[in-house]
């Protein structure tokens, strides 16, 4: 407790760190020892740094914007960033809706229905067997959807027939090589 004694006689002055941390006054070393280490800063002083240095940032974004012009010719106009055409098409059209809520609402449908059924088909898929089977059916679908086509297209009329039949003569005889 001696020493709570030799530091109460020390004075307080407001740059102190007893005031700053709280923590008390520290013990001052003898003159002749060697020189001290700094303390670490503090909350308060770690405080007013950062504040010092955002204010100097700041005000360095703000030097690095200003143009200074020695001819005294006036400054060349900024010109705007030139949007793209459909960015534009799309401003007119929307400046030129009526019913802006019902389309915002029908967009946020069509973008929530679009989710929903990517997660479903995702769950969709994850069932084993059922891909399979779905692929079976895509290409069943598609075989007789082209075979229909084709009958429709080329067998059902006899002008269509003619033309098809001489269609594969000329081909089989432009492969073989043959008149």
């Amino acid at each position: 407790m001696a020493s709570t004694a030799s530091t109460s006689t020390l004075p307080l002055s407001s740059s102190s760190s007893a005031i700053i941390d709280g923590k008390g006054p520290h013990h001052q070393p003898p003159a002749a020892s060697l020189p001290t280490i700094p303390l670490p800063p503090t909350a308060l002083q770690s405080a007013q740094t950062r504040s010092a240095s955002k204010t100097a940032s700041y005000c360095r974004k703000n030097a690095r914007n200003v143009v200074a012009m020695a001819t005294g010719e006036a400054p060349a106009e900024v010109a705007a960033p030139e949007l793209p055409e459909i960015v534009k098409t799309i401003q007119e059209a929307w400046d030129k809706l009526e019913d802006k809520y019902a389309i915002s609402s029908l967009a946020a449908a069509v973008a929530l229905a679009l989710w929903g059924s990517t997660g479903m088909i995702t769950a969709i898929d994850r069932i084993p067997l059922i891909p399979g089977a779905l692929e079976l059916v895509g290409i069943g679908y598609t075989g007789v959807s082209r075979g229909a086509w084709f009958t429709y297209r080329n067998l059902v009329f006899k002008p269509d027939r003619e033309a098809l039949i001489k269609k594969i003569k000329d081909a089989f005889n432009e492969i073989i090589g043959s008149s």
